[in-house]
This record gives structure tokens, sequence and C-alpha cells, in this order.
């Protein structure tokens, strides 16, 4: 493996699997941390926790494009075409953590903190399937 100007090997370049998974891992740790600190506070100041996850998925899927797109995935194609992709995926998973909170919490009762903790894991392991292989698969027509 040789290394270009900027240290980064042709295979990082070129998406390999563990790559896009380490990048992955870096962006959506990043991101989750600080939208999971800001759910515990605004879920303490009052704010349901259906609604406190909506509000902040929403700043979630904005910031997490243009690192996943750019950075996680080094996508080349289209910004509009992956942008749509983008956001039918995040439908699906904001559905998967609505269910998740709905079932775990009203329905069964537990905790919504440690609930949305582990749905942030089942999310993020949905939409990386999702990115790679639809949202971000550099196979655009």
């Amino acid at each position: 493996m040789t290394n270009n100007i900027t240290g980064v090997s042709k295979v990082a370049r070129s998406g390999g699997f563990v790559f896009q998974l380490l990048r992955y891992g870096v962006v959506g740790l990043a991101t989750n941390l600080l939208l999971y600190l800001a759910y515990l506070i605004v879920t303490y100041l009052g704010m349901g926790p259906k609604q406190a996850m909506s509000l902040l998925y929403i700043a979630g899927v904005i910031i997490g494009f243009f690192g996943h797109r750019k950075w996680s995935f080094m996508h080349s194609g289209t910004v509009l075409g992956s942008s749509a992709r983008y956001l039918i995926a995040h439908l699906l998973g904001y559905l998967i953590n609505l269910i998740l909170l709905f079932l775990m919490v009203d329905k069964f009762g537990y905790p919504h903190q440690w609930v949305q903790g582990g749905a942030i894991l089942v999310v993020a392991g949905f939409l990386f399937v999702v990115f790679r292989y639809f949202v971000f698969s550099n196979r655009e027509p």
C-alpha cells in the first residue's frame, strides 16, 4: 500500500468497508454523543422523550449529511441524488427510533434514557448499511 500526499492509503480512499466503518463511527460518535447529551438535558428540563428525540434527530440528520458524504463515504455523486436518498434513509431510521421508544418506554415501562441510548446504536447500524449500499454508493447513473 502506498500513501498519497495526505498520508491516506489508497485502500482508505477507495472506501474499503473497514475504513468506511471507522470513519462512520468517528462522525457518528461525535455527533451522537453531543446530541444524546442534549437529549438528556432537554428531557430533564421537561420535554417529552419522543419530542426531544424528534427535534434532535433533525439536527443530527443535517450535521451528519456533510460529515458522512464527504468524509465517511467519500461520495463523488450528485448532492441532490444523495441528499434525497439520505432523507429516505433517515426517515426509516427515525421510524425505527420512534417505534423503539413507543414500545420499550410507553408499553413496557423501561427508562427512556436507556432505551434512547440503545436506539442510537440500533439506528446507527441500520444507517451504516443503508448509507454504504444505497445513499453513498458512488454508483449513480
